[in-house]
């Protein structure tokens, strides 16, 4: 059986997450439009896949949407262990990475789609896994990597699923309520985060009509929440991140 331009260069994380998500009942390579879709669940719901920077999704997304319900699956891995090889298969060594994941790392990827999550119909899930990184001593990696390359990711554990249905939903980023202002250093610090990740998360919150500039206090920006109810009808949410198991 010859393989499809959707699966040619898709990691093992990536195909197992596929058909998690798209279940016994459901399809996996769907063509819709003038795409294919990574799946369909049995509830009709298409399942997108994505590892990496949302950019490349900005058509597709709005297309697959246009058909009906899309999710986009955001995979973040908060443990992993590496397995370096050598050119014959044979295992060298093996260890834990020191980076955890974590649901901020979403916007890594949003910041290059910051308006995707005003598509209607459009859920984002960041699941939070594990997975084993398998990585070759063949000459040809990053020089970071003294040349060594990474061939693969598989997908060990899933822990929590975070879904993000409406702009609405983007509340559980906020790391405080009320109407006083604050810089991307007072965010980051409040939310445990680095200052870039906060300019990221809060460049996409301003997009998505959660936060908006107001100023500035020298030369830095200067952002006030905006009140939930002129976010969406549907802003009761939690201000917490929602998850389930």
């Amino acid at each position: 059986m010859s393989e499809s331009i959707g699966t040619r260069h898709e990691t093992s994380l990536h195909r197992d997450l596929k058909f998690c998500y798209t279940g016994d009942d459901g399809q996996t390579e769907t063509a819709v439009g003038g795409f294919v879709a990574d799946g369909i669940n049995a509830n009709g719901e298409y399942i997108e896949i994505q590892t990496g920077s949302f950019g490349p999704l900005k058509k597709k997304v709005k297309e697959l949407a246009s058909y009906g319900k899309l999710k986009i699956v955001y995979p973040v891995i908060v443990s992993k262990h590496i397995e370096v090889f050598n050119t014959k298969g044979r295992r060298q060594y093996r260890r834990k990475s020191p980076r955890r994941g974590t649901p901020w790392d979403l916007f890594d990827a949003l910041v290059y789609a910051p308006e995707l999550p005003l598509v209607r119909g459009l859920a984002i899930e960041i699941v939070l896994v594990d997975a084993v990184e398998r990585r070759v001593q063949d000459g040809k990696g990053s020089w970071r990597r003294k040349g060594v390359s990474i061939h693969d990711r598989h997908l060990t554990a899933i822990h929590e699923r975070i879904c993000l249905k409406k702009p609405a939903d983007y509340v559980c980023f906020l790391p405080f309520a009320g109407k006083d202002p604050f810089t991307s250093a007072l965010f980051a610090e409040k939310a445990g985060i680095a200052v870039d990740m906060a300019r990221k998360a809060l460049y996409v919150l301003t997009r998505i009509g959660l936060v908006r500039k107001i100023g500035k206090e020298g030369k830095k920006l200067v952002y006030r929440a905006v009140p939930a109810k002129k976010t969406t009808k549907n802003s009761q949410n939690s201000s917490q991140l929602r998850t389930t198991t």
